[in-house]
């Protein structure tokens, strides 16, 4: 049996399933804590959108390549 954390990572966008390139670390200050990081996983075609979405409602704190994440990030 596949451990699923071997497989790659795929893009957090609505009904897509290509490989993740973006890790897109946000968080909403009125529930989290400043140092709290949640992460959406992109591919290249929807980081922008990703990151506007997030953008707009001022939750995007920074956008990362994904080998860049840390354990911590979630």
């Amino acid at each position: 049996m596949t451990d699923p954390r071997d497989e790659a990572p795929l893009c957090s966008a609505k009904g897509c399933r290509a490989d993740a390139r973006w890790g897109i670390r946000w968080n909403n200050p009125k529930i989290h804590t400043p140092e709290r990081r949640k992460v959406w996983l992109a591919c290249d075609e929807h980081r922008e959108q990703l990151s506007q979405f997030l953008g707009m409602r001022g939750f995007l704190r920074d956008v990362v390549p994904v080998d860049e994440l840390e354990p911590t990030d979630g």
